[in-house]
């Protein structure tokens, strides 16, 4: 005869438990005993807590396992028993809890993996490329960007962006060496620029860095390239191929963009017009732009097109971009280009035991606005030229001043073109006289 079974649920009468012919259940008893907490034993021996209940109005009891005897103690078991008993008495099912549960922990991974930073930070880089009209961005301004979020990743990771306060920007900030200026300015304001991204999508509620001091910016190296410099930068450049050195004589002789000179088509030209129409959609300012083509930029053009020994075309080309290495793109590898210019230009320049001047592409356009002052050309007409907007073409005036200036910006070209063309036309020699 079996021997009995003490009654409840406690590490002896679950030790005590032995298997049977069909599973069985010992149910928790006497004093303190919760109601349905019990242990399901199996024809194989294996042992589980449970916990048995119906829900008010219900028809059915509904079983639920809390665990495997071994993982779970008698003790532990009891405590969760208790946990779900106090569920079923307020109401709440068991299972739909657990549903819950794992719904909030579901949610909370898909918000951990949406907010995590270097998710954020990629996101918002991919939509920078290009601008709220759609418009690609300067690659320059994509590649300072780039080198803002490979900075701010190293230090944040995975981290929620949303639990990012001020003092994380501050240390990503000061993590920077003080001497890299450009750096600190760049993260400040690039980071700036992400979170209010963020902050439109609803990742973030704040935008740390409306309370923060930015970083000091570095100094201005803005440069006017002297008569000197822009001869010999005109001589070196005719030691560039194609499409490169073509391309910075033009940047010189009309003071455009880097990314609207190297974006050029042939279907933006007028020949007989002797008109660059740059359209809206490639213009900085969304304005579309018309550029009266000088006749030595009109040779420029004409020259590229020539082959050689054979006489210069009478037309252009209808279609495709000017500037390119492979008739699809527009030509890339600018940077290594100008390198070779600067080469090219200070070979030049220590033949007379002098050299130029650090500068940049950029600089052309502010050498070209500089000169135009010089030679006595209007404000008006100079901004004109370079489709820029500022103070004098700005609020009312903007609104109801309609003049496209379009023979005053000829005059201004001719006038600038023949300037050029005086700083690099052969000088003639003097014979001494006795």
């Amino acid at each position: 005869m079996a021997t009995p079974i003490p009654k409840g649920i406690s590490k002896r009468t679950v030790d005590a438990a032995e298997p049977r012919q069909a599973a069985w259940f010992l149910w928790d008893d006497g004093k303190g005993a919760i109601a349905g907490f019990g242990l399901r034993v199996s024809p194989g021996g294996a042992k589980a807590y449970i916990l048995q209940y119906r829900m008010a109005g219900a028809k059915a009891d509904r079983r639920y396992t809390i665990g495997r005897h071994g993982p779970w103690t008698p003790d532990k078991a009891r405590e969760r028993a208790a946990e779900l008993r106090r569920l079923v008495d307020t109401g709440v099912d068991p299972f739909e809890a657990d549903e819950a549960a794992h719904k909030g922990r579901e949610r909370e991974r898909v918000a951990n993996l949406e907010r995590a930073f270097d998710v954020v930070a990629d996101q918002w880089l991919k939509s920078y490329k290009s601008d709220r009209h759609g418009k690609t961005r300067r690659q320059s301004s994509v590649n300072i960007a780039t080198t803002v979020v490979r900075h701010l990743k190293a230090k944040f990771g995975s981290r929620r962006i949303d639990e990012l306060g001020r003092a994380d920007i501050i240390a990503a900030i000061d993590a920077i060496a003080p001497e890299k200026v450009a750096m600190r300015s760049s993260v400040f304001s690039y980071g700036r620029i992400l979170w209010k991204w963020a902050f439109a999508r609803e990742l973030v509620d704040v935008i740390p860095f409306a309370a923060l001091t930015a970083p000091a910016k570095p100094a201005s190296r803005d440069v006017i390239l002297s008569d000197a410099a822009l001869a010999i930068v005109w001589r070196a450049s005719r030691k560039i191929e194609y499409p490169f050195g073509p391309a910075f004589r033009l940047l010189l002789l009309t003071g455009q963009r880097r990314s609207e000179v190297f974006g050029m088509k042939w279907e933006e030209l007028d020949k007989k017009a002797a008109t660059w129409t740059i359209p809206a959609d490639r213009a900085k300012n969304n304005q579309a732009h018309v550029v009266p083509l000088t006749d030595i930029a009109v040779s420029e053009l004409t020259a590229m097109l020539t082959k050689p020994g054979e006489k210069a075309p009478t037309e252009w080309s209808k279609r495709g971009l000017v500037f390119t290495t492979n008739n699809t793109t527009a030509a890339s590898g600018i940077s290594k280009a100008k390198l070779r210019l600067d080469a090219a230009a200070n070979e030049i320049a220590g033949e007379g035991g002098a050299k130029v001047a650090s500068w940049r592409l950029h600089d052309l356009r502010r050498t070209v606005a500089t000169g135009l002052q010089k030679l006595g050309v209007r404000l008006e007409v100079t901004e004109a030229v370079l489709n820029h907007i500022s103070g004098s073409k700005a609020g009312i005036v903007g609104i109801y001043q309609r003049h496209d200036w379009a023979d005053e910006k000829r005059a201004a070209l001719d006038l600038w073109a023949s300037h050029v063309a005086g700083l690099i036309a052969p000088k003639a020699v003097v014979a001494e006289t006795a």
